[in-house]
Formats: structure tokens, sequence, C-alpha cells
């Protein structure tokens, strides 16, 4: 039994990357893993372009960008190349997963250094933010293991306290507990280093 590929509408064309020719036929889902894993290299390039260098980061955006493909979140309809589409989806989400990031470490700062306005850093801002993002980060290893997880749950995971507790297997009374006193030391860590 052949299975038509929930990617493809049944008899859409498809124009073949490894061969180039197009093709009118219904791509099942082997076909489309054989010409994914044949365009996984240039994928992979084209992810950590899209993700500054940043090889950590372009391995989860492609991962995602996989996953989505094979469980029918992104739908190739034959109206490009399978090459053109796949990059198009890693771009869209390596955009989105930048931009989180991004939203995160601003709230995270907004949080333990005040302020209101979160502007996109540019130059000596980006450098700055980085230098903070690093302090942050070992201000965080610093805390007790509830008390970061917690904070890492909330800020990089956009969960909220309640859905923290849950995971962490304590009451949502005890996270709140754990959360604040760890704003309260991260505050302190983090102005300490400062006035070093």
């Amino acid at each position: 039994m052949t299975t038509t590929c929930h990617m493809n509408a049944p008899g859409a064309a498809l124009t073949t990357q490894t061969t180039g020719r197009s093709v009118e036929h219904v791509m099942d889902r082997a076909e489309l893993e054989r010409e994914i894993e044949q365009l996984h290299p240039a994928s992979f390039a084209w992810a950590l372009g899209c993700c500054r260098r940043c090889r950590e980061d372009a391995e989860e955006v492609l991962q995602s960008v996989y996953v989505m493909v094979f469980d029918g979140r992104a739908k190739f309809d034959g109206r490009s190349t399978l090459k053109t589409w796949l990059f198009a989806v890693i771009r869209r989400t390596a955009i989105g997963y930048l931009r989180r990031r991004w939203l995160r470490q601003a709230r995270l700062f907004r949080v333990f250094f005040g302020g209101d306005e979160v502007t996109e850093p540019d130059g000596l801002a980006a450098l700055e933010q980085s230098e903070t993002a690093a302090r942050l980060a070992s201000a965080l290893d610093r805390l007790p293991a509830r008390q970061r997880e917690v904070v890492e749950l909330v800020f990089y995971h956009d969960l909220t306290v309640d859905e923290a507790a849950a995971i962490m297997g304590t009451s949502a009374g005890s996270a709140r507990v754990h959360y604040d006193r760890a704003k309260k030391r991260l505050r302190a860590l983090l102005s300490t280093e400062a006035g070093s």
C-alpha cells in the first residue's frame, strides 16, 4: 500500500533538487525522507547562516523544521522546488527561534535591571547585552537547584510559575517562594558583580 505524503497534494508537480527534473507524481513519505536527507548538508549550512553561525541554534532550528515537516505542520504544496520551500521554512523557524530567545533575555534583563522599553540591540548595545547575558547565566549557575529550575522554566521556556511547579513536582506556593527568592538572589548577585 502506498501512502501519499501529507506534504504534497495528489498530482502536484515536484521538481527534485537532486535531478532538477520536474516529475508529475505523488510524493510518498519515503521519497520525501530521501529528498530531505540529500538536502540535509545544504539545509544545515543555511540554518547556520540564519542562526548567526551558532551550531547549537542551527541544530535546534533544523530539528524543529524536520519535526514540523514530518508531523504535517509545514506542508509542501509543489509551487516551488522542495529546496526553496524547505529553506523558507528554515528561515522562518530561525527568525522565530531567535526572536523568542531575544525576548526572553530582554524580559530577564527588564526584571533584574529595571526599565520599561525594550528595543532590538545594534552594535555596542548588542555587545553589552551579550555581556549582561553572560553575567546572568553565571549568576543563574550559582542559585540553588530549585530556584534555578523555576527561573529557567519561567524565563527560558515561557511557562507560568504554576506550570513550572507541576514540572518540578512541587506545589504552586512552593514554586512561587523559590521564584521570589531566586529573583532576589539574582538581583543581589548581579549588583555585586556590577559593583566589582
